[in-house]
């Protein structure tokens, strides 16, 4: 599998909220970090328990959300997907961010997937 299919594959199973197809595209001692968080990376989620963990949470946040206008990008072992994610809370707030993961491949699987959205906070 190239690894564009591998970045596609993952959107796809994130689309579908299926943890286990999206787990399938990680290495065994991969890594995660969260675009939210208190460290000045987000969040670090490390291992497949724990990377498992961290997206379950974010799906959780917006059961219906869905990243749209997906633009990936692969260079050797480097990726980047830019998209736009859209979905609405259980408390009804409607989420709509554009955002991107840098990710690093190894054996033809993501190994890091280190993710940034902007804030649509106003300072």
């Amino acid at each position: 599998m190239s690894l564009w299919n591998v970045l596609e594959g993952y959107a796809a199973a994130g689309n579908a909220h299926d943890i286990d197809a999206m787990m399938s595209f990680f290495t065994d001692d991969c890594e995660f970090y969260s675009s939210i968080g208190p460290d000045v990376d987000g969040t670090r989620y490390i291992g497949t328990e724990e990377v498992r963990e961290g997206l379950l949470h974010f799906l959780a946040i917006c059961p219906n959300g869905r990243w749209n206008n997906i633009r990936c990008l692969v260079t050797g072992n480097r990726g980047l997907m830019e998209w736009t994610f859209i979905g609405k809370t259980h408390s009804g707030q409607t989420i709509e961010v554009n955002g991107c993961d840098l990710i690093t491949f190894r054996d033809g699987k993501i190994a890091i997937k280190n993710s940034y959205r902007k804030n649509r906070v106003q300072v």
